[in-house]
């Protein structure tokens, strides 16, 4: 499930010509990732550490160099994924690599086996922090048949209650069906989360694209803080089992 929440970073005043005053990103994560990611690395530090301490002869060597090459590869594919909105650009932090887009760049956002965005030049980033569930879309399919079904229930609600006939238990069970199936029709359909974001996503570029302020270059740095320490730890690891 993937919610957005406000996010505590500081950004930038606006250009000229748009507002004048300070605005925040909006932040779009992964909690199953990470929920996931964090017990993962409590699992590799408590490992870790114990066999630094515990281990003899070249194991602390080896879960040091183990930690150094784990801990970056699943801190950055579980914790760090995120995407970062506002009214002028559109902010990806992958696993290995930070994309900023400006609206008017973006061409278009697809869903289909994953989310993606393409940028004017055709350029495709996946979107890591939105993930494509098949369950989510499975469960929020059958929410909105269930939610057809009630309205149609509703729109037959007089010969409904009257089938129970006074003092039958099923006519006060048919009015609560029917009011339920009332509530679930005025929700709106229902979307799997990760769609629902797409969908603000979509919203957002088409509201924003064509604005002053939306306007610039894509830019793309790669993570070499995440990138360096696990090529470290991979190359410790090689010399360590090349020692023997």
């Amino acid at each position: 499930m993937t919610t957005p929440d406000p996010s505590r970073e500081p950004e930038p005043t606006k250009p000229a010509g748009t507002a004048t005053t300070p605005y925040k990103d909006r932040v779009y994560r992964s909690p199953a990732g990470v929920v996931g990611g964090a017990l993962v690395l409590a699992i590799v530090a408590w490992l870790g550490i114990d066999a630094v301490f515990v281990g003899e002869g070249r194991t602390p060597w080896l879960a040091l160099a183990t930690m150094l090459f784990l801990v970056p590869l699943v801190f950055a594919y579980t914790l760090r994924p995120a995407v970062f909105v506002n009214d002028d650009r559109l902010r990806i932090r992958n696993p290995l690599r930070l994309i900023v887009l400006p609206w008017g760049q973006v061409a278009s956002l697809r869903s289909g086996f994953s989310n993606e965005v393409v940028d004017e030049s055709g350029t495709k980033y996946q979107l890591w922090a939105l993930p494509v569930s098949v369950r989510a879309r499975s469960k929020a399919a059958r929410q909105e048949a269930r939610a057809a079904r009630a309205a149609a229930r509703a729109g037959q609600g007089g010969r409904g209650r009257g089938s129970g006939g006074a003092g039958v238990p099923g006519g006060a069970v048919g009015a609560a069906d029917l009011g339920a199936g009332a509530a679930l029709a005025a929700d709106g359909p229902r979307r799997a989360e990760t769609d629902q974001a797409m969908d603000e996503l979509r919203e957002l570029h088409e509201r924003r694209q064509g604005e002053p302020g939306t306007q610039g270059e894509v830019t793309v740095r790669w993570a070499y803080e995440i990138i360096a320490p696990a090529v470290a730890g991979a190359v410790l690891l090689g010399v360590l089992w090349g020692l023997g």
